[in-house]
């Protein structure tokens, strides 16, 4: 079910949030970012708890930015010193962390409202995007599609065509506490990540070009490990402070695949991710906005984690490491799965 009702205004355009229903688990998305609001989902006594962090408006979105549960386009992460070469063609774009173009730039698509229509159980989230907005080519046409199944598994199916050769590597930046997104810290969470591989930033943040494995290192979630125990020891601390850092995911192209687990003992909730995408970046709030949040909550640094599905970070400066480039009359297609249950439901 869905059901929809408005939610404020941005330069004078109104902002609707809409609500997908299960009868066990709801989701809030707005129309503003195509933005993950909320998401509210029984723990392990079978109280609801909200896991999603977030604020009460859009104009709190606005003001705080922070990209909390947005869709995140024409490009997810970096871009180093915001430019790129395509066709024999340098292109500047707008740095928005320091030399770096982030998460598309100050006009990315969390800024944008786009067009959402229900459709039966599932919500279309349409973007266009013109030709050299934010500085990138080619009239792009973004649709992102919503679905909440009878197990809770939210679903986000994510395409894009273009007129003309351009960049495409879209994620959602959702910030998740499995304990409530007013409990404070996730850094006892546990978690599981299906990557042997993780790929080192340099002083900017963004990788080197060196895959590395993560065996024998704070990067090593082959296994479930709590998250404090190496969150304060990544080699590179000074410029990250705490994990934000992309793993190689096992993923075979274009085959959806388990890519992460996550669990908060406190509550009982366990998240499991899927997704085709070939990388995850994992970010632990480090730099998280603090202050007064939604519900009355209070957000201080390290009380959301991010999984964001995505290509490597500045992979066009590294072909190795794959590409973002989508060519006109290609068709962008990525799928990454959210899925809620209990540690008892799993025995």
């Amino acid at each position: 079910m869905i059901t929809s009702k408005p939610f404020g205004s941005v330069n004078g355009q109104p902002v609707t949030l809409y609500t997908l229903s299960n009868g066990t688990t709801q989701v809030d998305i707005m129309s503003y970012g195509a933005t993950i609001v909320s998401i509210r989902t029984p723990n392990a006594k079978g109280e609801i708890l909200d896991v999603l962090c977030g604020w009460d408006t859009v104009e709190e979105y606005q003001q705080h930015g922070g990209y909390l549960g947005a869709v995140i386009g024409r490009n997810s992460n970096r871009i180093a010193n915001a430019s790129f070469l395509l066709n024999q063609r340098q292109y500047q774009i707008g740095a928005n962390e320091k030399n770096n173009n982030l998460h598309g730039g100050p006009e990315g698509f969390d800024t944008k409202i786009w067009t959402v229509l229900p459709e039966g159980e599932k919500l279309i989230c349409n973007y266009i995007s013109p030709d050299m907005e934010a500085g990138f080519p080619g009239t792009v046409e973004v649709t992102v599609t919503y679905s909440l199944s009878s197990n809770n598994e939210l679903e986000l199916d994510y395409h894009a065509t273009t007129d003309k050769d351009t960049i495409v590597n879209l994620t959602n930046h959702a910030y998740f506490n499995l304990g409530g997104h007013h409990s404070g810290s996730i850094v006892n969470h546990k978690m599981k990540l299906y990557a042997d591989f993780y790929t080192p930033v340099d002083e900017n943040c963004c990788p080197t070009g060196e895959v590395l494995s993560v065996r024998g290192t704070v990067f090593d979630f082959t296994e479930f490990r709590t998250i404090a125990d190496g969150i304060d020891h990544v080699p590179d601390f000074a410029i990250t402070g705490g994990y934000d850092h992309n793993f190689i995911l096992r993923t075979r192209e274009h085959q959806l695949s388990l890519a992460a687990e996550v669990f908060c003992e406190q509550s009982g909730i366990k998240m499991d991710v899927y997704t085709n995408k070939p990388a995850i970046q994992f970010y632990a709030g480090n730099m998280m906005d603090e202050g007064m949040a939604k519900a009355g909550a209070q957000y201080h640094k390290r009380d959301g984690f991010c999984l964001e599905t995505q290509m490597v970070p500045n992979c066009l400066a590294y072909p190795h490491l794959g590409s973002p480039i989508l060519r006109k009359g290609e068709i962008y297609h990525d799928k990454t799965i959210y899925q809620f249950s209990t540690l008892e439901s799993h025995g």
